[in-house]
């Protein structure tokens, strides 16, 4: 060897033993530095893994048979102690010994999930080298797989879903003492019977019956391997929502059958070929909407308390979706685990509000009885109330009563529709009031049509001036559109995106969200919970029903949030403050509100009326109203004005009728970010020292009057800019056309018959 190196090389001797000793010197302190480093290793995290056994050979010790029975029921209360449900399923009669599963069940389970079970020790030591070396190489971002069917019982029943290798080493050491202490069918059964497999069924025999309306000794392969695809997304391949995504999986399961040895390459071809047909069973009882609403709100907080990251923040759409897929599988489980886990839940729901609530929107759309084709009224609405002192849902309508044996939606936060004008506040006026603006800041108003049609964007398009709080109170879309562009719409919609609209996605930040057309939607209590912000200064707590979560032995789980800054206490202040003028003299006038109590709110009607929206606040309270059809139609006569604040005034004058709040809390002027946009000048010297509520005529305030004579003022100085130009310049028509229609804009906006007259009179002695 020696001699080859020197006939290739022609290096002597010397050389070589020299390079040999280097190597060897390498690799002895490549050998030392391991030691070193195996060393620390053991001193850092032995007596971590020695803490995580003990812990493990306790808890595995503790338990027994019970425990991996899923048969506790769970109780809901409302604010009074009064038991509104009792949630349960009936697991034990669809238990099934290890004896009574079906063999084709085992092998399913087998074959997909954990080839190895028969021969580990509870764990795949090929599975987890491979874990770590997919997490060393993406550096930690990818921690999941190699769980084996004793690995998924052990998380199932003493551990969190946390995706991180410290639940990995726990999960691996229970799941070697379940090893030891029960044999393998046993755990086998307890898996069979604890698998989710969707809309409350745990166990196969439960989803045999819910989706066959058969036993599951009576299923075919097809079916089997069928049902047996659930478990592993319980949402994805729900068969009453994704039957073809069970479809697919199904068949993976059977060529894995397949490769296992455990059934023929015709039996595969035949089951392939089987048509799968359900016959779902009615098993899910009609339940209120104050249990659909606290079940949700205890479901999201059970998915918090195992660490699931709520997104509100995408990069595009594909990301969305991803996350709203796991969303919702692990929603589904979460939902499971409630009504078996033997949970006390206490809500802020109160029955008198409730019951009051309800009977509006009863009452207010008995006139249309038409069903739809599932026998559920087609014309409907839905409302929620906030508490703003304690930021409590107390009471939530998801539609109209009804006698039927359908289970209907909550569309009180399962719905989301186009909230219209109605967004405004939230979205447009209340951000740009954080940025600086004022309520006597000047808006342009452009057509918003020609930027639809013709693709303009707001700052090429030519438009008459309007002041903020008008814009608001009269609703106007092209003072909305310019402002939401002139903000961005991504910085806009931040501000949204901050209080946790779970469907504001990225095809959202588009110029048509500034007036509520929205890619998806919102609920009516993602908007009470905006309204309610805008109420409490601008602190934003999450809205919820909930105020106490106990598990089966009676520890205390909940906690409250803690609230965040999202709009300055100026801008929230101010913006309650131009929402009232919008129940006083702007878009909800109409509505009459005459107690001696402050009101401000927002209508929102979308396009060709299809849903009509009121939002609005009292010191107390905040609610929001939608009103529309399940599958949207145009309503002539459906306006936020009409049915939806209808139903906030009855409903809100009942609320704070007995009330000693009667005023906003109004934040300092000093907070205010000053950022000198443009605004009217002189406000103050009409009719100075007089209050702007002060009646100069009937349905005319010194407001009104002052408001009046700025935009008389702001007209005169354009028409004096039109007689100054030079008909000799280069685009003179154009733009002495562009200040006329500002002009014009200006002086349609006056209240004041007398004043109105004298402007137009000087507009026309100048002719178009």
């Amino acid at each position: 060897m020696v001699k080859m190196c020197l006939d290739l090389g022609g290096m002597d001797l010397k050389v070589v033993k020299r390079i040999a000793l280097g190597l060897l010197i390498v690799f002895v302190l490549c050998l030392v530095a391991l030691g070193v480093v195996a060393g620390v290793l053991y001193v850092r995290y032995y007596p971590v893994y020695e803490e995580y056994k003990r812990e493990a050979e306790r808890v595995v010790e503790k338990a027994d048979v019970d425990l991996f029975v899923k048969n506790l029921s769970s109780y809901i209360y409302d604010d009074e102690g009064e038991l509104v449900s009792k949630l349960s399923v009936d697991a034990d009669a669809d238990y099934l010994r290890y004896e009574e599963i079906p063999s084709r069940v085992i092998e399913a389970f087998v074959a997909v999930e954990d080839r190895r079970f028969w021969e580990h020790e509870g764990y795949d030591k090929e599975g987890i080298l491979r874990v770590c070396y997919r997490y060393l190489i993406t550096k930690g971002e990818e921690k999941h797989g190699a769980s084996t069917i004793t690995q998924q019982l052990a998380r199932s029943v003493f551990l969190s879903n946390e995706v991180t290798l410290e639940r990995k080493v726990r999960e691996i050491l229970v799941a070697v003492e379940l090893e030891k202490k029960y044999g393998k069918e046993q755990i086998l059964e307890f898996y069979v019977n604890r698998a989710y497999f969707s809309n409350r069924c745990y166990g196969i025999e439960a989803a045999a019956k819910k989706y066959f309306g058969k036993s599951a000794k009576e299923l075919n392969l097809s079916e089997t391997a069928y049902l047996c695809a659930i478990p592993n997304a319980p949402s994805y391949y729900d068969p009453l929502k994704n039957a073809e995504h069970a479809l697919e999986r199904r068949d993976k399961i059977l060529e894995d059958m397949y490769e296992c040895g455990y059934i023929t390459v015709a039996e595969l071809a035949k089951a392939k070929r089987y048509e799968i047909v359900l016959n779902p069973q009615q098993t899910e009882k009609i339940q209120n909407y104050e249990t659909t609403y606290a079940v949700d709100c205890a479901v999201r907080y059970l998915m918090e308390l195992d660490g699931f990251g709520f997104r509100y923040e995408f990069e595009d759409m594909e990301d969305y979706r991803a996350y709203l897929a796991d969303y919702n599988d692990q929603y589904e489980t979460f939902r499971g685990e409630l009504y078996t886990g033997g949970y006390v839940v206490r809500t802020s729901l109160n029955g008198e509000k409730q019951e009051l609530l309800q009977r509006a929107v009863d009452e207010t759309l008995a006139f249309d009885e038409e069903l739809g084709g599932n026998g559920i009224y087609a014309f409907q609405g839905a409302s929620t109330v906030i508490d703003n002192r304690t930021n409590k849902v107390v009471a939530i309508v998801g539609g109209r009563s009804q006698e039927t044996d359908v289970y209907t939606l909550n569309r009180a936060y399962q719905s989301y529709r186009q909230p219209g004008s109605s967004f405004k506040p939230l979205a447009v006026y209340a951000p740009a009031l954080n940025e600086g603006y004022e309520a006597s800041s000047q808006l342009k108003n452009i057509d918003v049509t020609k930027a639809k049609e013709m693709g303009l964007s707001a700052t090429e398009l030519s438009g008459g001036q309007m002041r903020l709080d008008r814009a608001v109170e009269k609703s106007v879309n092209g003072c909305a559109w310019w402002l939401f562009c002139t903000l961005t719409p991504k910085k806009a919609l931040s501000y949204v995106r901050e209080m946790e609209f779970a469907r504001v996605v990225p095809d959202d930040d588009y110029p048509a969200s500034a007036l509520g057309g929205l890619t998806y939607g919102a609920t009516t209590v993602e908007m009470a919970n905006g309204y309610s912000t805008l109420a409490n200064e601008g602190e934003y707590v999450p809205a919820t029903c909930l105020t106490s979560l106990k598990d089966r032995d009676g520890n205390e789980l909940y906690q409250e949030a803690e609230a965040k800054e999202v709009y300055t206490p100026y801008a929230a202040t101010e913006m309650v403050e131009i929402m009232k003028g919008v129940i006083r003299s702007g878009t909800a006038a109409s509505m009459g509100w005459n107690l001696d109590v402050e009101a401000a709110g927002k209508t929102g009607t979308t396009n060709e009326c299809k849903d009509g929206w009121f939002c609005g606040v009292t010191p107390d309270y905040s609610m929001s109203v939608w009103v529309g059809y399940d599958e949207p139609r145009i309503l002539k006569n459906l306006y936020g004005a009409t049915y939806p604040a209808s139903i906030w005034k009855t409903v809100m004058e009942e609320l704070v009728k007995d009330s000693t709040d009667k005023s906003f809390t109004k934040s300092a002027e000093g907070e205010q970010v000053q950022l000198n946009p443009a605004g009217a000048q002189g406000y103050e010297s009409y009719l100075p020292g007089r209050a702007d509520d002060e009646v100069l005529s009937e349905g005319y305030t010194v407001r009104n009057y002052r408001e009046d004579h700025m935009l008389a003022d702001q007209a005169e100085a354009i028409l004096y800019q039109i007689s100054t130009l030079d008909p000799a310049a280069e685009g003179y028509p154009e733009e002495r056309q562009r200040l006329y229609e500002e002009a014009k804009a200006l002086i349609e906006q006056i209240y004041s018959r007398k004043l109105y007259t004298q402007e137009v009179e000087k507009l026309n002695s100048l002719g178009e």
